[in-house]
């Protein structure tokens, strides 16, 4: 049997069949931003003569290398780090060979704004096509390039990137058996906040139907005044002056070199707490956040994880050690009074260990809150936790951050995921679970309804937890 050849606007391209679908990779969306280039808008990919090989992963965003993550494996989720090349804003296409006008699935990977890639293992969309879906993963600009502020450049090009990606998709995806006007944007983490940046923005109005977002925030935003102190402290280390003609000359890898110094500033302002909790220096720029946007008209799907914050906790060993001083720190992060958040934490929360509580302040902060003022500003969204419990790292990693991502994909099969260094732990993770994740999110996409009430009715958040 043939590989499938698809005839795009910018030329045809060869992909192959694996297990009966037809499979897209590194499909160019827009052209390889050089020099300057990297801090200007994405523009259409110059037309290429005869069929493009798509039967091979291409390069990703220049990026630290990203896996370790103390004592725990993430080399799944951010995937093999910085690949290099020039042409790597791209999407790879997993499509049902013999549908026509499917659902359409776009995702949009996490990783901080400065790391990971949809060559990651765990963004494989074979299963989603399997269920009749079109599914597409996008690479975008990361770190500096992606987002740090500069005042002659336009703001948030990883964002303008994803958004590049979604009008390629409106012009091709029918190409591949998608329905371009049945799209859902989909992302997880820093890919979730992305999402809902993308849900406040207007030249996103007709590009998305529905939109699911998980563990993101819609307050997730540094103001202009917080990204001014990060795009000083980059120009000071780099000895440069704060411009996109100054950066544009500077090589990628001085770029990720002087990465390690931007971290640590004190983003603190009268009216905003650092947004990721000294976790990036680096994402969505915004003077007003996304829930404090008119949202675009679409079907939405909001939720977080049980225990999001024990993956920055459990691998260092400090979901066990963490002290009084170490909660109140965190407190300081996300609170301008840490001792009355603390206070009231202890009040909802009596003799819970310091290191859970330690993790809730932060989970809320950064996720829970968030999500849920997005879900309020949107009036009639559908809610989900994920509550599933990952025996990772002896028990303690718990249903953290990014643990419902094998799920959500189906790769429970993934060696890499299991054991007590892997996301999923030892034993065997319930495949029942995974089956009713995906069956939630592709009845979403479909439908616009997941399979429970949305919250504007009922306030019920549907529960995934192992049965």
């Amino acid at each position: 049997m043939s590989d499938p050849i698809v005839a795009t606007e910018s030329g045809a391209v060869r992909g192959h069949r694996v297990g009966g679908i037809h499979c897209f990779l590194a499909v160019p969306y827009a052209a390889p931003p050089l020099g300057a280039g990297r801090f200007a808008p994405p523009v259409a990919h110059p037309p290429w003569a005869g069929v493009r090989d798509a039967t091979r992963h291409g390069p990703t965003a220049p990026q630290p290398r990203r896996d370790g993550f103390g004592a725990l494996d993430m080399s799944p989720y951010f995937g093999p780090g910085w690949i290099r090349g020039h042409d790597y804003l791209t999407l790879n296409i997993w499509s049902p060979p013999t549908v026509d006008s499917s659902p359409v699935m776009v995702f949009v990977h996490g990783g901080g704004f400065v790391a990971g890639s949809n060559r990651a293992a765990l963004y494989d969309g074979a299963a989603f096509a399997r269920d009749g879906v079109v599914m597409v993963t996008v690479n975008y600009r990361l770190g500096i390039a992606g987002f740090l502020d500069l005042l002659d450049a336009p703001r948030n090009r990883g964002l303008l990137d994803v958004l590049a990606a979604l009008a390629w998709v409106r012009d091709n995806i029918a190409a591949f058996g998608g329905d371009p006007a049945n799209v859902t944007l989909f992302g997880q983490s820093a890919g979730a906040t992305i999402v809902g940046a993308a849900l406040a923005t207007p030249e996103a109005d007709g590009l998305i139907r529905r939109a699911i977002t998980q563990s993101g925030s819609g307050l997730r935003a540094f103001s202009g005044e917080q990204a001014e102190r990060v795009a000083l402290a980059a120009a000071t280390a780099l000895d440069v002056a704060p411009t996109a003609a100054d950066f544009g000359a500077v090589a990628d890898d001085d770029l990720i070199a002087v990465m390690p110094a931007l971290t640590g500033l004190d983003l603190a302002t009268v009216d905003r707490m650092d947004p990721l909790a000294g976790l990036s220096p680096l994402g969505v720029v915004s003077d007003r956040r996304p829930a404090e946007h008119r949202l675009a008209p679409v079907d939405l799907l909001v939720g977080t994880n049980t225990e999001e914050a024990n993956l920055y906790l459990a691998p260092q060993g400090a979901l066990t050690s963490s002290t009084d001083r170490e909660v109140r720190d965190t407190a300081a992060l996300v609170h301008p009074d840490p001792d009355a958040l603390v206070a009231s934490y202890r009040a909802a929360l009596p003799g819970v260990a310091l290191g859970q509580l330690r993790s809730t302040i932060l989970a809320d902060a950064l996720f829970r809150i968030g999500s849920r003022e997005l879900a309020e500003v949107h009036g009639n969204a559908y809610g989900y936790e994920f509550a599933w419990q990952s025996k990772a790292l002896e028990g303690r990693l718990g249903a953290a951050h990014a643990v419902e991502l094998p799920f959500v994909f189906d790769r429970l099969d993934l060696p890499e995921l299991r054991g007590c260094r892997g996301l999923l732990g030892a034993g065997e993770p319930p495949k029942s679970l995974a089956a009713e994740i995906r069956a939630c999110w592709v009845s979403f996409a479909r439908s616009g309804n997941p399979g429970w009430p949305p919250l504007g009715r009922s306030q019920r958040v549907h529960r995934f937890a192992a049965r």
